[in-house]
């Protein structure tokens, strides 16, 4: 692939805020949900700043993206309605989200049960 085709060529926010549709030059389309984003948002928030310091962040099944802010060329900044708004999304972090999402999202619930806690 192309550097060119890994650049989106669209990014909608649903009428609801719970799902960015990102469209890619290459053809390919990913639908990720805001509550996945936001869990798993790049912010040393919420990754820290090794693997060990990763937070599970619980209680997001009903967040919303309340707005999608351009980082010069190469990222989204995503401003959730529960104020969280310091994740940098990069255009290879979006297309991990698309790609990976469902994996993902399995490992968030399978880290929230062993924790005893609810999306």
């Amino acid at each position: 692939m192309s550097d060119a085709e890994k650049w989106p060529v669209e990014l909608r926010l649903s009428s609801d805020g719970r799902t960015l549709a990102v469209a890619w030059a290459d053809g390919t389309r990913h639908d990720v949900s805001a509550e996945l984003l936001r869990v798993e948002s790049p912010s040393a928030e919420v990754q820290g700043h090794s693997p060990e310091q990763k937070t599970i962040v619980p209680g997001k099944r009903n967040v919303k993206i309340r707005d999608v802010q351009e980082v010069g060329s190469y990222a989204v900044r995503l401003v959730f309605d529960d104020g969280h708004d310091t994740g940098i999304y990069t255009w290879g972090a979006l297309r991990r989200f698309g790609e990976e999402g469902a994996q993902m999202f399995d490992d968030y619930e399978a880290a929230l049960d062993s924790l005893g806690l609810k999306r």
